[in-house]
């Protein structure tokens, strides 16, 4: 940040999400810093309407990051955080796959770099659904840019890849998204390919695809395929450094064009994990077609580690605690909470504060 003073307030911010416990409000992140009544203030006037540049605090969160040499995986989550009315940024009526619900919420979409057996979260975007992308009094509210328009999950998932291209030059990383409820999953497939990004992507049930090597067919979905093949064993590797015998079912296919015989690109593989006595799991598309089971199942586990992480943000970091309506704010935020979750597990655990010292800021 260039000014002194917006360093200074990012500094007490900070250092209040690491130390405040319980729900991160302005009010208590103040009150465990500072006896300042005024503190309350600044740090709301920080946080929502200083102008400092969220793209530019993430993209040095990025090169923190990567200098301490991230796997070649590429995570991309989904942080579901529920609002009352409809006054906050971004809000609508989202079906969240993971818990069954209907949910008034704002949702992002986060990309985590993973270090050794952490993962980071290092930049977000918020989902504008078009009741708010053509408003134009909601967009005067809520300050949102002219720029902003409205963008499938799958384009925002495009879009996360494009910042973290640019900010890392590099295209030679994984691409891992849970993509099993986007109808559209194919331009994100086809755009990782344009791309050259492999990419291991959760796909719907009801994807069309073609069995590779079979000649002229017609297209069957995706999970009937996929589970008329015997189960394959691999150890596969888990977030925690554990590992874990799993059973997969497998097949290389390609995507189907959209009519008997047709189809578009090189074979893929398609696979789903075997579990006695549940629900059929994600059903997962990867590029990596020549690689091992095990190595394709480790990159697929790691979903489990992301969506872990942004369980850890919104109980211990603040991630759903942002009281704040607008576009601005809702990215300092992010930015913030990102930034206090990446120094707590890369630089160590921050000690409680003394009574003394938590009663004056940094």
């Amino acid at each position: 940040m260039r000014r002194t003073d917006q360093r200074r307030w990012a500094h007490a911010y900070l250092k209040g999400l690491l130390v405040t416990p319980g729900k991160k409000s302005v009010r208590r992140l103040a009150t465990a810093i500072s006896c300042d009544p005024a503190v309350v203030q600044s740090l709301r006037q920080f946080v929502s309407l200083s102008p400092w540049d969220f793209d530019e605090v993430v993209e040095e969160l990025t090169r923190w990051v990567t200098a301490r040499h991230p796997e070649p995986v590429w995570s991309i989550g989904r942080a579901v955080l529920p609002k009352r009315g409809d006054r906050s940024v971004g809000v609508h009526r989202y079906f969240d796959l993971s818990s069954g619900r209907t949910l008034n919420c704002q949702l992002g979409l986060g990309s985590f770099l993973c270090v050794g057996d952490t993962q980071v979260p290092v930049d977000w975007c918020l989902h504008l659904s078009k009741a708010w992308t053509q408003d134009s009094a909601r967009r005067r509210e809520a300050r949102i840019p002219d720029s902003e328009q409205y963008q499938p999950l799958w384009a925002h998932a495009l879009r996360l890849v494009d910042r973290l291209s640019a900010r890392t030059r590099s295209t030679a990383s994984v691409v891992l998204v849970d993509m099993s409820d986007e109808p559209d999953v194919g331009h994100l497939l086809n755009g990782l390919v344009k791309r050259r990004h492999d990419f291991v992507v959760a796909v719907p049930p009801h994807l069309a695809v073609l069995p590779a090597g079979e000649g002229a067919s017609a297209p069957v979905s995706a999970r009937t395929l996929v589970s008329a093949q015997s189960p394959e064993t691999a150890v596969v590797a888990l977030p925690d450094g554990e590992r874990r015998v799993t059973r997969l079912q497998t097949s290389l296919v390609h995507l189907s064009g959209g009519s008997p015989g047709r189809c578009s690109g090189p074979p893929y593989r398609l696979f789903t994990e075997v579990v006695p006595a549940r629900a059929p799991g994600p059903l997962w598309l990867t590029s990596l077609a020549h690689h091992s089971l095990a190595e394709i199942g480790s990159i697929a586990a790691l979903r489990s580690g992301t969506t872990a992480v942004i369980g850890s943000m919104e109980h211990d970091f603040g991630l759903l605690d942002f009281e704040g309506r607008s576009f601005p704010g809702w990215y300092h935020h992010m930015a913030l909470v990102s930034a206090a979750y990446t120094y707590r597990h890369l630089h160590g655990l921050t000690a409680a504060p003394s009574a003394s010292t938590a009663q004056r800021l940094p």
